[in-house]
């Protein structure tokens, strides 16, 4: 990582992409997204960062990083399902395919670990053993590995209400998904986490979860959407250490970037009040993990550019051939 080039262009951050050359907008909490009259979709990750259900800051090149870490995975995952990627005419940009996205969210599970309600750790120390359709263990201690993966579905709550687990057979029964498209589904989310924790552990990295979105094409066809295997998607720990943190009764080792939200959290309530102002030099320790988790998955060097273009323009220039 050019750590010089960081502290140089720091201040290049892209918190929002509207351009009303483009049609049909659509601001997400992290990308903005157009779509285009033939099928197309131009989706722009920003360098916002999203929790509490708000935006509190931008972290320097978080877009890109995610945009190129999910072109790295993407590129080699596209012989074992179709993706909806057509072209990167920026570093920030991914043209794919408009899609009929699923209601069904998946999350691949391989060690009892995560923080939020539907993770199988807090369920698993609720003392449910039951979940997802899965029968676990008694006796699993934090952070222990599964007895092999598994996937933990839930439904997506397009209208802001919370996702909710399922198992196998409610999506089926509840007409979520047909029984073949579940089947697909599965098979698919499994290989490519299977792909994943392969080029993962080449790197010194365990690919502990993640999360797949899918969608169908015009056709019906399942495709991947939106990202894969990126820091945001996706939960890694070192391997070097794993074993014995574990031991140890440790968190493993991870890419720590929620400097921002801890921050955050010890100064006010994130949920209800003002969001104090958050000092530039966290900003871009933020942004230098995200790099380091681009370089350590990828195998490759992050490309910092070294201009005076503010990142918006550059894109403007780039998408400028898609302009109506």
């Amino acid at each position: 990582m050019d750590k010089a080039a960081l502290a140089r262009n720091a201040h290049r951050v892209l918190r929002e992409a509207h351009i009303p050359e483009l049609p049909n907008p659509y601001f997400g909490k992290v990308r903005d997204n157009y779509d285009l009259p033939d099928g197309r979709r131009i989706i722009i990750a920003s360098d916002r960062i999203s929790a509490f259900d708000r935006i509190l800051a931008a972290i320097p090149f978080k877009g890109q990083v995610l945009t190129q870490t999910a072109r790295f995975w993407f590129e080699r995952t596209g012989d074992i399902c179709p993706n909806h990627v057509l072209a990167y005419p920026d570093p920030n940009v991914v043209v794919g395919r408009r899609l009929d996205i699923l209601p069904v969210e998946i999350v691949v599970r391989d060690y009892l670990a995560g923080t939020t309600g539907t993770s199988i750790l807090t369920l698993y120390k609720k003392g449910e053993r039951e979940m997802y359709g899965h029968r676990l263990p008694d006796g699993m201690r934090d952070n222990q590995k599964l007895p092999h993966p598994i996937i933990t579905p839930t439904s997506k709550a397009f209208d802001g209400g919370h996702d909710e687990p399922l198992t196998p057979a409610q999506i089926v029964e509840q007409g979520l998904l047909t029984q073949e498209q579940w089947d697909t589904l599965s098979n698919y989310a499994l290989a490519l986490f299977t792909r994943g924790q392969e080029i993962a552990a080449q790197r010194g990295l365990i690919l502990v979860d993640t999360k797949y979105e899918f969608g169908t094409d015009a056709d019906g066809q399942i495709v991947l959407a939106d990202e894969i295997h990126t820091p945001d998607s996706s939960r890694y720990w070192f391997a070097e250490s794993y074993r014995e943190r574990f031991e140890q009764g440790l968190r493993p080792e991870s890419f720590d970037k929620d400097f921002v939200r801890a921050w955050v959290a010890e100064r006010c309530d994130p949920y209800n009040d003002p969001i104090p102002e958050i000092p530039e030099a966290m900003l871009v320790e933020t942004a230098a993990v995200y790099i380091q988790a681009f370089e350590t998955i990828t195998g490759q060097v992050f490309e910092i550019e070294d201009s005076d273009e503010p990142v918006l323009e550059r894109i403007r220039r780039n998408l400028s051939p898609f302009f109506s």
